[in-house]
């Protein structure tokens, strides 16, 4: 069976999902405000390494473990609703992006069993 990364369509369809995945979120009055002052190059970078790993592609992710890279996002107030958001505009992404609706609830429910890591529960 084929990874959720090929499924996806691999590095070029994670990169445009990523893309367009930040447009969204920064154009959402929820949860823009967490991302001021943030590189955006550097996030997006971050964001595609730790997806194509999370998805099952290949593994170059070297960033932070997930308590530890929203730990200031918690201290600013990241909260459920927040990564209620998050989720929102990751499946909204991926549905404009053409992506079925089985590979759409796959990654929400990915993005969902880390939601207490991010939240530091």
């Amino acid at each position: 069976m084929s990874s959720l990364y090929e499924r996806l369509g691999g590095e070029k369809a994670v990169d445009a999902a990523v893309e367009l995945f930040y447009r969204n979120v920064l154009a959402d009055g929820r949860i823009a405000r967490f991302f001021d002052g943030v590189n955006m190059e550097d996030q997006l970078a971050k964001q595609k390494s730790f997806l194509t790993m999370a998805f099952g592609g290949p593994n170059k992710y070297t960033g932070k473990d997930m308590r530890k890279a929203h730990e200031r996002l918690v201290a600013k107030g990241l909260n459920d609703s927040h990564v209620d958001a998050v989720i929102e505009d990751l499946s909204r992404t991926l549905r404009q992006l053409g992506v079925g609706e089985k590979e759409v609830q796959e990654v929400a429910a990915l993005a969902n069993s880390v939601r207490n890591d991010v939240l530091n529960h």
